[in-house]
């Protein structure tokens, strides 16, 4: 099979299993998350078809939604490209980035890091649509998905939760930016998603002056 005819099968496979999906996770974030991929790349010498499966399928089944199963999207990631008859080494490739991505990982003080160039840009693709404008977006509605409250001034934000406790925090949805979204400008791994990441902070910031503002009645 050619590099754009896997390409077009995944596409197809994860649109499939996303139809339904909560909207800050369905699959146009994956789409945007995959284009993010390609522009980082073309900065970066990576193996393009590990970035491309990697970025569509990093979502395939977020354990958020699974009971906080880690193995799913993995399980099921990998058995659809046995399926399609991927190169072993390239699955293997894939896999690790997918279990090892996810911000919360970096709450796992021991966790070994994943070097490749091919995880970094993936990563940092999946990132970036965490924060600006549409990490915004995406922020408030999986907190109404949720139903939490928009924000609450005697809840802080916890700077120093354990794994277990960011992924089951109810926090109020603006703690949500001091526990991960500010903090990603400065975990970026290259070059170009830093140079994005600085703009979309500065967004970020603007939007949490206006919102305070606004809560306080000052204007």
């Amino acid at each position: 099979m050619t590099h754009e005819k896997l390409i077009d099968t995944t596409i197809a496979f994860v649109k499939e299993e996303l139809k339904n999906a909560e909207g800050g996770h369905d699959w146009f974030h994956i789409e945007r998350v995959f284009k993010n991929a390609i522009l980082i790349s073309r900065e970066e010498k990576v193996d393009i078809l590990v970035v491309s499966l990697a970025a569509l399928l990093h979502d395939i089944a977020d354990p958020k939604f699974y009971g906080g199963d880690e193995e799913i999207g993995p399980k099921k990631a990998s058995e659809f490209l046995h399926a399609i008859n991927v190169d072993n080494g390239i699955i293997a490739h894939v896999i690790n980035i997918i279990k090892n991505m996810s911000f919360k990982n970096s709450f796992e003080k021991d966790s070994i890091p994943i070097n490749s160039k091919e995880f970094q840009v993936v990563q940092d693709a999946d990132r970036l649509d965490a924060i600006g404008a549409i990490g915004i977006a995406r922020c408030f509605n999986y907190g109404g998905f949720k139903n939490r409250p928009l924000y609450d001034p005697s809840i802080l934000p916890n700077l120093n939760m354990s794994k277990e406790e960011y992924k089951n925090t109810k926090a109020p949805t603006i703690n949500h930016f001091y526990e991960k979204l500010l903090l990603l400008k400065d975990k970026m791994n290259t070059q170009t998603a830093k140079q994005i990441a600085t703009e979309r902070h500065v967004y970020m910031e603007s939007f949490l002056n206006q919102f305070y503002e606004e809560w306080n009645g000052v204007k």
